[in-house]
Formats: structure tokens, C-alpha cells, sequence
């Protein structure tokens, strides 16, 4: 099983230090990879090179960089960097992001997002596999005026969208390596996502796509404290329509209805049933729900998941 965590860097002491000392325990427990969220503090495409570079072995990523208010050429040139920061086990991880969000934040029209992440994808991947672009479309320009490669980035980058709904995962099918797919429980990766994807991969001639599906949980005895902080910790996705929909795909009321919580047996068979609706790698989040000793007992677990 490919199992890893996401990272969430503590809010004191020193963010990069603590994400390094976080990482080096998810490769002790055995785990593959390590992910960062982007946030408005530190940049997690940054982080994430970090990382990669100060613990070898460990695949390193983001879930996921919004590309509202972003620009490919700017993105491509960071995640090159931490390409070759990591040696060639960076995954760039975007995301469309939540229109509210984006405007209240950035001051950017939310207008498009499937032509914009049409043409982001496709003026990044120019510029990652030949490190030059004369894109010219409708919602952006990607045309650098000298070389946009990165040595030691030459290395395969993956590049991976957070698309659950119909028309986004279509896009990410034709351009992308896979989807990162958060709050999607086995019952809507195995009937809605995989199979939409992998027809959209088909159908374009690339590869069998990437489906990493994040899941929050995390093992506990104290199952009833876990549950009050995930319905707090997932409260912001219950108003997001993209989450709005996979949550009543998967039959729940709330986000937090699809927290995993509970001893290491049930984690356990809850980590299997994602791999049977054709996720390829499983990574959770949410490990700090309770205390630090249930988020080390649930990096073990899924640990010995993987070496297993």
C-alpha cells in the first residue's frame, strides 16, 4: 500500500524546523510520502522542497496550490525548484480553489474555472517538459522570453489536480497525472471519480491516472473528542459546493461524517476499502484531531499498512 500523512506545520517555534522533524517521523514509521497544504502563511510548494531535500527517501508534495492568482510560469518555476531541491520526489499538487474564498482574498474574479484550469494545466506542463511555452489563450499568457528549465529538475514531475466534480475531472484526465481528491469516500472515488477520470485519461491517450485520496482520521480511544474537533476542523467544507456534493454522493450530512476514527482495526479497514474503490495511494490528514500520541499511533499504523 502507498500510505503517507499531510504535514500541518505547528503554529510556534519555527514552521520549516517542525515541518523537517514531522517529516523524519513519517519516514521512521514507515511511511511514503509527506504533503503540505497551501495556507497564507508559509508556501507549501517552498515547504515541500524543504523537506524533500532534508529527508531522503521521503516523496514530498502539495495538496493543493490554488492557481487563482497565480500565474503557470511563476508556478512552474517553484515547483522546478523544489524538483530539484528533492532530488525528483517533488509532486505538485493544484487546485481550482472555493470561489467565496478566492474573491473575499485575492480580489479575483472566481470567472471560468474550468477554461483557466484547461489553460493553466496546459501552459504548466509546456513549461515543465520543455522549460519554454508560447501559450497564448483566453484567461492567461504564458510566453517567457528566455529558458524556463531548472537543472537537476529534469526528473518526471507529476502534476495532480484537486478535481472531484464531473467537468473538472475530465480536464485532469486529458492534461494532469491523477487528482488529489479530499473528503470523496470510497463510495463516490469507486462510481463517480475513478471511473470519469480514467475514461478522460483514455480517451486523451495518457497513462492510468493518479488517484491519491486524502482522508481525514485518526486512531484514538477517544472516539467522541475526535469527532467534536473533526466536525470543527471540517465545519469551513460544509459550505463549499464541490465538498457539498461528495459529501451527499457519499450518503453523509456533514464533512465531519466522513472523519475516520476509531482503534487501528477499524482504521485499518477503513484505509482498505479506499484501495478497493481504486484509490492508488492513500494519504491522511486531520492526524492531530486529539493529541500528539494518537497522531505518532496513527502514522505507526498506517506504517506498518505500508510495509505490509
Amino acid at each position: 500500500m502507498n500510505l503517507g500523512v499531510a504535514l500541518i506545520p505547528s503554529a510556534s517555534g519555527n514552521a520549516v524546523d517542525d515541518a523537517v522533524t514531522a517529516a523524519r517521523q513519517a519516514a521512521d514509521a514507515g511511511l511514503r510520502s509527506a504533503w503540505i497544504g497551501q495556507r497564507f502563511d508559509h508556501d507549501a510548494i517552498a515547504l515541500a522542497g524543504i523537506v524533500g531535500r532534508e529527508v531522503p527517501g521521503l516523496r514530498v508534495g502539495t495538496s493543493a496550490v490554488p492557481i487563482f492568482a497565480r500565474h503557470p510560469l511563476l508556478v512552474s518555476s517553484q515547483a522546478q525548484t523544489s524538483q530539484a531541491a528533492a532530488h525528483g520526489r517533488f509532486q505538485l499538487g493544484v487546485g481550482l480553489g472555493a470561489k467565496d474564498l478566492v474573491e473575499s482574498t485575492f480580489g479575483v474574479p472566481y470567472e471560468r474555472p474550468i477554461t483557466r484550469l484547461r489553460e493553466f494545466l496546459t501552459a504548466l506542463r509546456t513549461l515543465l517538459e520543455t522549460g519554454a511555452a508560447d501559450f497564448r489563450g483566453e484567461t492567461l499568457t504564458a510566453a517567457p522570453p528566455m529558458p524556463a528549465a531548472v537543472p537537476g529538475a529534469e526528473e518526471p514531475l507529476p502534476v495532480l489536480v484537486a478535481a472531484m466534480a464531473p467537468q473538472a475531472l475530465r480536464v485532469t484526465g486529458e492534461l494532469a497525472d491523477g487528482t488529489l481528491p479530499f473528503l470523496a469516500g470510497p463510495r463516490t472515488l469507486g462510481e463517480e471519480i475513478v471511473p470519469r477520470l480514467t475514461a478522460a485519461a483514455e480517451q486523451a491517450g495518457r497513462p492510468a491516472p493518479r488517484v491519491i485520496a486524502l482522508v481525514a482520521g485518526v486512531v484514538t480511544a477517544d472516539v467522541e473528542a475526535a469527532r467534536a474537533a473533526a466536525a470543527k476542523a471540517t465545519a469551513f467544507y460544509d459550505r463549499i459546493p464541490s465538498y457539498q456534493r461528495v459529501i451527499a454522493l457519499e450518503g453523509a450530512e456533514r464533512a465531519a461524517d466522513l472523519v475516520v476514527t476509531g482503534d487501528e482495526e477499524h482504521v485499518a479497514e477503513e484505509v482498505r476499502r479506499y484501495f478497493d474503490a481504486g484509490a492508488t495511494e492513500v494519504v491522511f490528514s486531520q492526524t492531530n484531531l486529539t493529541n500528539d500520541a494518537d497522531r505518532l499511533r496513527t502514522w505507526r499504523l498506517l506504517g506498518d499498512l505500508a510495509r505490509s
